[in-house]
């Protein structure tokens, strides 16, 4: 019996797909690290900004330190990623936490009667506080194959 041989146009589709996909590998590693540095740098710049205003105003609300806090947390959030190679998905509702309260913050200083307005965004709070729960919780009880390569934050 004679083995037929393969079909040339499959090899050539594999040569190809062995030259292209470490290509196409770094092409994406590239432009996903390329994207995190670029929001550190953002990050970096908005909270110097954010610093420089602070002191030509020569007065620092609770809502400048909440802005500076969100900045710390997405700074924190691309660390972690390059660390672990994860990211931190407690991070981002810490930073919808954060927005939140300086939103009601703000809306409360502005707006000097408690309305439903309040409410909502306490609730909504409240909802991402929640969620921080159920993450943890999930994270704990099913964690990864690998391991749990989460950085410990508290």
């Amino acid at each position: 019996m004679t083995q037929e041989s393969p079909d040339p146009r499959l090899h050539a589709v594999r040569r190809m797909r062995e030259i292209l996909d470490p290509l196409g590998y770094f092409a994406s590693e590239g432009f996903h690290l390329l994207g995190l540095f670029a929001i550190l740098a953002v990050t970096f710049v908005a909270g110097a900004q954010a610093l420089m205003r602070m002191a030509a105003q020569g007065v620092v609300s609770i809502e400048d330190l909440l802005l500076l806090f969100i900045y710390l947390e997405i700074a924190s959030m691309v660390g972690i990623y390059f660390r672990t190679n994860a990211m931190p998905v407690r991070f981002l509702l810490y930073v919808g936490i954060t927005a939140l309260t300086r939103h009601m913050i703000g809306y409360v200083q502005l707006d000097s009667s408690p309305d439903a307005g309040v409410l909502i965004l306490a609730g909504a709070t409240l909802i991402l506080a929640l969620a921080v729960l159920v993450v943890r919780y999930a994270s704990a009880v099913y964690g990864s194959r690998e391991g749990n390569r989460e950085i410990k934050t508290d």
